[in-house]
Parts: structure tokens; sequence; C-alpha cells
């Protein structure tokens, strides 16, 4: 329960946040302005949760399926820059939430001088914290 809550937590709060300020916005009579302000932040709790990603899979499933490792985590930015700059490419890796595995985190740290710093992608037999959206692309490419 508490992984659901954590990979979870941040689109949850979000949305709540949208219910909140539609309701207001609704009570004092906007109606339409409530509307948009609760799409809006739907929108943005999507965004953020692990349902903008591809399915996450184990870091031992991950090594096993020979593709590129991502390595990332729900709400990190930088993963979703990284997520959205490779469109349709984004499937041809494997993806590994390392909220919801210990080993995934404990093979981040190991490359990321202790710290648990997403995205770390492994792939081509090199691993890379935070890579540029063009190298992660070349890396897909053959795939």
């Amino acid at each position: 329960m508490a992984v659901v809550l954590r990979s979870w937590g941040s689109a949850l709060v979000v949305l709540a946040a949208g219910a909140l300020v539609a309701g207001i916005s609704w009570s004092g009579g906007a109606t339409v302005g409530a509307v948009l302000q609760f799409l809006l932040l739907a929108v943005l709790a999507g965004l953020i949760s692990p349902l903008a990603f591809p399915r996450s899979v184990s870091a031992a499933d991950a090594a096993r399926a020979g593709k590129p490792i991502v390595y990332w985590r729900p709400g990190c930015q930088f993963c979703l820059r990284l997520r959205f700059s490779l469109f349709g490419s984004a499937r041809r890796a494997s993806w590994v939430n390392i909220w919801t595995d210990p080993e995934a985190a404990a093979a981040v740290r190991a490359v990321a001088d202790g710290n648990e710093t997403v995205p770390t992608v492994v792939a081509g037999g090199e691993t890379r914290v935070n890579p540029s959206p063009h190298w992660v692309r070349e890396q897909l490419a053959d795939r």
C-alpha cells in the first residue's frame, strides 16, 4: 500500500486540488471555469502519474529482456521530459520504476554516487545518469 501511495501520491494530491478549486469556482457560479480548471489539473495529474509511462517491469525482467533499461520514478520532471521526447520509441526500452523495485533503486544508487538520480539509462554496455534524450533515441534506434 505504501508503494502505491508513493507512486500515485503526487497525482492524487493534484487531482484533489483540482476538485477543490473546481468546487469553489462551481459554487461561485463559474461552471465553465470550474470544468476547465478541473480538466487542466486532471491532465497535469495524469502527466505526473505512472500512467504517462510504459508499463513498469522489475529490474530482473528488464535485464532478461535485453533491451535498454530506463530507471525512473513517478513525479520526476526529467523522466517525464525523457519519456515525451522519445515519442513512439519509448516502448523499445524496459522501464523500471525505482520506487516499486528495491533492486532497481540499488542499481541506480550504485552508479549515481549513492543517490537515486533518475532517469538513469543502461544501453549498449553504457550507463548514463540523466542522459540527453538525443543519446537515448540513438540507443533505441537500432531496436
